[in-house]
């Protein structure tokens, strides 16, 4: 599924303007009424619902479901931050269409007094400012948001929390809380972000019948694997095989106190459809693997404790895999110099081997091209440096994949892939229980 710029968004609504073709006005309306049909049918229609709106389109949005809730009987007030410009044209009509229902009230809020005070039952609807801003808010708007998060009512914004930038950091912004955020049509990069987690609530992508020409010709800067990107990858099992057809793979784990590591790596290296799996592991570790995971071959490192050496004979090897629970002895940091030097084929480098490559730059430049790094947050951070943002991360990470031709994992709640001349990929399929 195609990620899209604040830009590219802004595009595809005009498009869809001038080729189905709707006007901007009906547009909105579609809009709105997938919000409202989203309340309805969430439950959210039978409390007091509060609208708060900017003067641009998405506080014409705002207005827009102020109306249709109205129409349908739901006790609904809307406040309208009032700094003397009259607002978009789309938004001044719906104030209009909105002035015919007496039984809406509507507050023109002109200072920091007039916000409302609301209660914890109440549901706040955002719609201060869309995926158009391009600076902090501040000022009047600024304390209209903290009486918005602090109220404890359930806060849900229309497109993109209010005070969240759509393509780059808002780290320091004041920005509404949500409980939940419906976006329409398109995945925004923000909200693939853990700085922007806590604002985000749970991401609702509405459909609003933008035009699919647009959709098919424009290019994302980055996607999320969907189920259409993931069955393009998959490649069925040959019902013939046998596990001389699915390669041969080595995977350097473990150390004394860490065998677990090796034990959760070798079950999911076979998990992953590997035909053979020969391990290697600190002697004190070897009853424990042929114990925990018998389909695997073992081989016993001369230390007791920790892994020295390989037997160099990588040729036979399909994949390798090093770093889960080796810790960063020496004597492994010298092991893993060696195997960078004389393995020429890609290697798939986790957890301690990345440390031990953070702490000897060197080794950056001997890494395989075509190897893949698997990197939390802290561990690209002793790779590449210290990153302020999530934003700054990831383009780092595009980066480095193109400079040392290599694909980097950046392990997060989406993680983010980053291979050389590619577009960036968003990988939404892990969840929290994951993190243990």
């Amino acid at each position: 599924m195609k990620i899209l710029s604040a830009e590219q968004v802004r595009a595809w609504d005009q498009y869809t303007i001038q080729h189905e073709p709707i006007a901007s006005i009906d547009l909105m309306e579609r809009a709105a009424a997938a919000c409202t049909e989203w309340l309805e049918e969430h439950a959210f229609t039978d409390r007091h619902i509060w609208i708060c709106c900017g003067k641009g389109n998405n506080g014409g949005d705002g207005l827009a479901i102020a109306r249709q809730l109205a129409v349908r009987r739901v006790p609904v007030k809307v406040c309208i931050l009032e700094f003397g410009h009259k607002g978009t044209d789309d938004f001044q009509t719906n104030l209009a269409r909105l002035h015919q229902l007496p039984q809406v009230e509507i507050r023109f809020l002109q200072s920091s007094e007039h916000i409302p005070a609301f209660q914890p039952d109440d549901i706040i609807i955002d719609a201060l400012y869309g995926s158009g801003l391009n600076r902090g808010i501040e000022g009047m708007t600024a304390s209209l948001v903290d009486a918005m998060n602090r109220s404890g009512a359930l806060n849900i914004s229309i497109d993109i929390p209010s005070g969240m930038f759509t393509d780059h950091s808002s780290a320091g912004n004041t920005i509404v809380k949500a409980a939940y955020t419906l976006s329409f049509q398109t995945w925004k990069q923000a909200f693939m972000h853990a700085e922007n987690g806590p604002s985000l609530g749970k991401v609702q992508i509405l459909d609003i019948g933008l035009h699919v020409e647009y959709d098919a010709a424009v290019e994302p800067p980055y996607e999320l694997a969907d189920d259409e990107m993931i069955s393009g990858i998959y490649k069925p099992r040959d019902p013939w095989g046998h596990k001389g057809n699915f390669g041969h793979a080595l995977l350097l784990a473990g150390s004394f106190g860490k065998m677990g590591a090796a034990v959760l790596s070798a079950k999911s290296c076979l998990r992953s459809g590997v035909g053979l799996l020969t391990c290697q592991v600190p002697a004190s570790g070897y009853t424990i693997l042929q114990t925990a995971v018998p389909e695997a071959m073992c081989i016993a490192d001369p230390h007791p404790t920790f892994l020295t050496k390989t037997d160099g004979f990588f040729s036979k090897y399909a994949s390798i895999g090093i770093g889960p629970g080796i810790g960063t002895d020496t004597e492994t940091m010298k092991m893993l110099r060696n195997l960078l030097s004389q393995a020429d084929m890609p290697l798939v480098i986790d957890a301690d081997a990345l440390n031990m490559i953070a702490a000897s730059a060197d080794l950056l430049e001997k890494i395989p091209p075509g190897s893949i790094l698997t990197p939390h947050p802290k561990e690209f951070e002793r790779l590449f440096g210290k990153i302020s943002n999530d934003f700054d991360r990831i383009a780092l990470a595009q980066q480095k994949a193109d400079e040392l031709q290599i694909t980097i994992i950046l392990k997060n709640h989406y993680s983010f892939i980053a291979s050389p001349g590619r577009k960036g990929i968003f990988n939404g399929t892990g969840n929290a229980g994951m993190a243990t």
